[in-house]
């Protein structure tokens, strides 16, 4: 078993296409039925907004495949799961 602040040392790779989004940033919970709904990772290069518009990707919980020790495995379509913050 994981602990959410051990999961933000796990790197996301996609089994898709082999793409590495990334390390998690933050978490998407469903405070009515207490059950976390995405991982939220930056996109690489973005830094604080500061530099371009803010882009994240925003992968569903239920798209988790495998958790390892040192990975996370996803089956997405990485068009599906890229998000603008602005």
């Amino acid at each position: 078993m994981s602990r959410v602040c051990d999961l933000r040392y796990k790197e996301v790779i996609n089994i898709k296409d082999g793409l590495r989004f990334g390390f998690i940033d933050d978490i998407e919970i469903c405070t009515k039925e207490g059950k976390v709904k995405a991982m939220i990772i930056p996109i690489p290069g973005k830094m604080w907004g500061v530099f371009g518009s803010v882009e994240e990707f925003k992968i569903p919980w239920s798209e988790i495949k495998k958790i390892g020790d040192d990975i996370i495995l996803v089956d997405v379509k990485t068009e599906d799961v890229k998000f603008d913050c602005d």
